[in-house]
């Protein structure tokens, strides 16, 4: 009897950009040598809708490079807005007027420090251009999980039934069912923050310009957007972020406006509001039998640097750098060896990354006079070492030494 149960070289459960970027790197490099599906019961951000798009992403150099090589970039770029500089401030609320600490700007290249983006116009980009490599897309959630000797099962959700895959990677976020399914356990603490995020429009020309203020209770990041818009990252503790949720719009800019400064003119609201609260999250494992964890589903960091997706890209260049070859081999994608290699590739990036957000995010929440002295010490001293401010930019934007292909801009 003919077995019906479908069967994957790649299965991916999730449909966001990591998951989606996987899928397109590694049908970019072996075509019809690969099977990839990607799972996701959710359809893609469709085109032309009424409502205005909210949350983004500051996707960095080395990212970049990987949209470019496996041609979603030549989509994205044009809705994109390059960051063509950087100032960080260490301020309170009622300071009128705040001077920068520390200043980044393209040196040497010329390339913008990162490029603005939102989130929907990636997903749609990476979507159409699975589709056209030829990836399968299962309007379906992962019920369950079974890892065997040569293939993983992952049973479909809602009777969907089954399929087979030589390789499950969890791309499903920081609630990865896939993970929870192949018992692999996380650690982890929540902050006492939550991030509203909005989008502003301002009478005055942002230049490209994107800016950090580091008040007591939390950064305050305003993003450049293309036209006179920016998006914004408020932090602020829960209980306040409920407050100011609750305000009538009149009130809510009144309060912008004071973290703002009067530099971009007169502000309005140019879409919702949300808060969304901030974990910082790490699996125990980044692989099981048969199985690879990439972006939100592996760690959650805290966005001060807005390195969340970036990091999920940094996943996905890893572990198609570390399967592509096996398999144009002719070997398995799902052996312990290729998977090894990504973890070790992957855990030391992570942990640095999570905790040194971590760590800059409780020296600056606070007021206390010693420690605000001593930061602001150390951001003049890294402000006039332009050798460490490189060293930072590089390793920012994911491509330093050693960083796998794909980051790099080459092929696999």
């Amino acid at each position: 009897m003919t077995d019906a149960i479908p069967v994957f070289d790649v299965a991916i459960a999730g449909g966001g950009a990591a998951g989606l970027s996987l899928a397109a790197s590694l049908k970019q490099a072996l075509g019809a040598g690969a099977s990839v599906a990607v799972l996701d019961p959710a359809p893609a951000p469709a085109y032309g809708s009424a409502e205005t798009p909210l949350r983004t992403v500051a996707i960095a150099g080395g990212p970049r490079r990987l949209l470019e090589r496996i041609g979603a970039w030549e989509e994205i770029e044009p809705k994109a807005q390059p960051i063509l500089k950087m100032d960080i401030m260490d301020g309170d609320v009622r300071d009128a007027v705040r001077l920068p600490h520390l200043h980044f700007e393209p040196r040497h290249n010329g390339e913008p420090l990162a490029h603005m983006a939102f989130t929907d116009d990636i997903v749609r980009a990476l979507t159409t251009l699975c589709e056209r490599l030829g990836v399968a897309r299962l309007a379906a959630s992962v019920a369950g999980f079974r890892s065997g000797k040569h293939v993983g099962e992952l049973a479909l959700a809602d009777g969907g039934g089954a399929i087979r895959a030589r390789l499950a990677v969890a791309a499903d976020g920081a609630r990865s069912r896939l993970r929870t399914l192949a018992e692999i356990q996380t650690i982890g603490w929540d902050y006492d923050q939550s991030g509203l995020v909005a989008t502003i429009a301002h009478e005055r020309d942002h230049e490209g310009r994107a800016e950090q203020h580091f008040l007591p209770a939390g950064p305050f990041a305003i993003l450049p957007l293309p036209g006179r818009q920016s998006s914004i990252v408020w932090n602020e503790r829960r209980a306040d972020a409920r407050a100011l949720l609750a305000l009538d719009p009149t009130d809510l800019v009144r309060e912008l406006e004071l973290r703002f400064t009067p530099k971009l003119g007169e502000i309005r609201l140019a879409s919702r509001v949300e808060a969304f609260p901030f974990r910082f999250q790490l699996a125990r494992r980044f692989i099981g039998q048969r199985l690879a964890l990439v972006g939100d589903a592996a760690h959650l960091v805290h966005p001060l640097a807005g390195q969340g997706l970036n990091l999920g890209l940094r996943d996905v260049a890893a572990l198609a750098e570390a399967i592509v070859g096996e398999m144009r081999l002719g070997l398995d994608p799902g052996a312990p060896a290729p998977l090894g290699s990504y973890e070790r590739s992957r855990r030391f990036d992570i942990a640095a990354s999570g905790m040194g957000m971590d760590a800059m995010n409780r020296l600056f929440s606070n007021d206390v006079a010693p420690l605000r002295l001593l930061r602001d010490l150390g951001l003049r001293l890294v402000d006039r070492a332009p050798q460490l401010k490189d060293f930072l930019i590089r390793e920012a934007g994911g491509a330093g030494r050693g960083a796998p292909k794909l980051l790099r801009g080459l092929a696999l």
